[in-house]
């Protein structure tokens, strides 16, 4: 089964084909970081113009490179939530026109499921049931995977999510768009014992995440050297930081293991990139005998394969949509 899949849930506009929801015939993904780069982050507006702008082309070179005309798909797949509500609506629409001039189904793909799809393709033999921790920019979950379209929330933030609280730590050390990312480059080789920071919990939710309270106390840190005109060592910085970080989200996801009595660890979204996290999750699964999935780097950021992946199980499960569906900017991930 060959899914057309379109992911426009943020500042990447994206377009592959993936067959039975494990091979990727073609990936395309425009990247906006050169638009949003002098704002220090995503401004709504702009991403959504830029969606509009690159979604044909895009999805035309996943098209093309896939080697398929459009009848011979079987579906089209697209994340309508959550998000931008500008970006969705871009995606949406243009995946509703091509389901309507094409006669193929239109399958709803909520994104933070289709991240833990990205592991499908990574690992071909991965199977539910599992546990995944969610880890992005505007989302940090622990999820239980009952099945491919079953899922139950264990545990999420409160308040900044780990990728938002890696970004505004960044942004604060002067480090340009995308936070994160350059964060871990930056950070490389620094002492992680050089400074210490809160590791927030909350209370009578034992398995849910803050971080807006590490956030605050890594920006005064900065502030209040700058104030007594002091320099600090960056790199130790963020090495430290990175490591509470992953703290806070390994703390909790191994509660989380304890809990279930599960032996399989998927973990999704694009602070699964972290090096950091990547290298402390493996260590701590190995002593544990937890079976540990990651996904590739290159899925990791959004990217319309993993839409793909979810795609065609949602399919399977009878989860086709007419075309009245519209984009929703907020909506859990496991919802009926």
């Amino acid at each position: 089964m060959k899914i057309l899949a379109i992911e426009s849930s943020c500042d990447d506009t994206a377009a592959a084909v993936v067959e039975d929801g494990r091979k990727i015939l073609s990936s395309i993904v425009a990247s906006q970081i050169s638009d949003h780069k002098i704002y220090g982050g995503v401004v709504p507006e702009i991403a959504s113009r830029c969606h509009a702008e690159t979604i044909g082309a895009v999805t035309e070179a996943a098209m093309r490179k896939a080697a398929l005309d459009y009848d011979m798909l079987d579906a089209v797949a697209v994340t309508f939530a959550p998000g931008l509500i500008g970006s969705l609506l871009v995606g949406v629409n243009f995946a509703k026109g091509i389901a309507y001039a094409s006669n193929l189904p239109l399958v709803p793909v909520h994104h933070l499921r289709s991240h833990i799809a990205a592991n499908y393709i990574t690992h071909p033999s991965l199977q539910p049931p599992f546990l995944a921790l969610v880890v992005s920019g505007g989302h940090s979950h622990i999820v239980l995977v009952r099945d491919y379209t079953s899922f139950e929330v264990l545990g999420r933030t409160r308040d900044d999510a780990a990728g938002e609280a890696l970004d505004k730590a960044a942004r604060a050390m002067g480090l340009p768009y995308p936070g994160g990312a350059n964060l871990d480059v930056m950070a490389k080789g620094g002492d992680h014992k050089a400074f210490s920071f809160p590791h927030p919990r909350v209370d009578g939710s034992q398995l849910d995440f803050s971080f807006s309270g590490l956030k605050t106390s890594v920006i005064n840190l900065l502030h209040r050297a700058e104030q007594k005109g002091e320099t600090l060592d960056l790199r130790d910085l963020g090495a430290s930081y990175q490591w509470a970080v992953a703290d806070c989200l390994i703390q909790n996801t191994m509660k989380a293991i304890e809990i279930t009595g599960q032996k399989k660890l998927v973990i999704a979204g694009g602070v699964s990139a972290n090096s950091v996290l990547r290298d402390r999750l493996r260590r701590v699964c190995d002593r544990q005998n937890i079976d540990l999935y990651l996904p590739s780097l290159n899925l990791c950021g959004d990217n319309a394969a993993m839409v793909g992946a979810q795609g065609y199980y949602e399919y399977r499960s009878g989860n086709i949509a007419n075309l009245l569906l519209n984009a929703t900017a907020s909506l859990a991930i496991d919802y009926r």
